[in-house]
């Protein structure tokens, strides 16, 4: 299916391409019923975005000392394999205003974005109950066998005055024909351990964290959408905070680190352009028809491990959250 395997590569940047499919057909049940079902399709990708961008901070506990630094390259897979609930809904005909199933039930499980359920019909009824339009609901990135959102961006960290460290990570814009893309974030480490006389003998470093990410992305489907008008494309601003408490061992070559956390943020994503819709009940132009938006937030649990070569260091991890996140990063670094 073309139209789930764009929604793969845009979920890269905190995805949304999906979404095309429900505007060329659920506009022609009216703008309510298209609202209500895309809100209802796109929320899981949004959750689990926030907290695949809110994760990956940290490999250490350790704060650098001043004028220390190190440059990261770090890949992040947020798993939903396992998670049914996050690949269908329900979805109950009493709830909108003209869509009904075609085989005539009442409410039924339909895909999200992250789905796998196919060949689910529905038909666009008019105020008198006429039968108008028919088509087939969009199913999700488990369909082509994809059980996780990806995520990449390079993350810099430098020491300033004792215990202090400042991060920061970007993705710089990357763009295509229809997709634009960009990723960056700020974040502040203290090393409580740093101020304890003789720490330097104490093995283990303890830190508290707090950093922000945003990723802000667009698609155009005007070139590729079934609805004629002008400038059709999808926004998308993505941000979390993660805070965390962590602790690492403090050794020459290997180290373990493990902490927890909190991750909150939010999404907004407007679907943007002129449509005007010619079949249907509803055969009108809406201009800027909709925006959705979504906020999660849950407790996180990581433990890591990181080795320690001279210059260069590799490191992976794993949280616990309400979509588990593999990590793992090369990172080059001095003192």
């Amino acid at each position: 299916m073309k139209k789930t395997l764009l929604v793969a590569s845009f979920l890269l940047a905190g995805g949304f391409a999906a979404a095309q499919s429900n505007v060329n057909d659920l506009l022609a049940a009216g703008l309510n019923d298209a609202e209500r079902f895309t809100n209802d399709y796109l929320s899981p990708v949004s959750e689990g975005t926030i907290f695949s961008l809110s994760g990956s901070w940290l490999n250490t506990a350790t704060a650098k000392p001043l004028g220390g630094f190190e440059i990261s390259i770090v890949g992040s897979m947020a798993g939903f394999k396992n998670k049914e609930e996050k690949k269908s809904f329900v979805l109950n005909t009493a709830d909108y205003e003209n869509l009904r199933f075609e085989d005539g039930s009442t409410s039924k499980s339909v895909a999200t974005a992250l789905g796998d359920i196919e060949g689910v019909r529905v038909v666009v009824e008019d105020e008198n109950g006429f039968f108008s339009e028919s088509f087939e609901l969009p199913s999700g990135l488990a369909s082509e066998n994809i059980n996780f959102l990806p995520a990449a961006y390079i993350q810099a960290g430098v020491g300033l005055v004792k215990g202090t460290e400042v991060k920061a990570r970007f993705l710089p814009k990357i763009q295509t024909d229809d997709v634009a893309v960009s990723l960056f974030g700020f974040g502040l480490l203290h090393e409580f351990t740093s101020h304890i006389p003789a720490n330097r003998l104490f093995p283990v470093s303890i830190s508290g964290f707090i950093g922000f990410t945003q990723l802000n992305g667009s698609y155009d489907f005007t070139d590729t959408n079934f609805i004629d008008g002008e400038n059709q494309r999808i926004d998308t601003r993505i941000s979390g905070w993660s805070f965390q408490a962590m602790a690492a061992t403090r050794l020459p070559v290997i180290n373990f680190y493990g902490g927890l956390g909190y991750v909150t943020g939010k999404s907004d994503t407007d679907v943007l352009g002129t449509y005007t819709v010619t079949s249907g009940p509803f055969q009108t132009t809406y201009e800027d028809p909709f925006s959705i938006n979504k906020q999660a937030s849950g407790a996180t649990a990581t433990l890591g491990t990181k080795l320690k070569l001279g210059f260069f260091r590799l490191h992976v991890d794993y949280t616990l959250a309400e979509f588990n996140l593999l990590s793992a990063g090369i990172n080059f670094g001095f003192r």
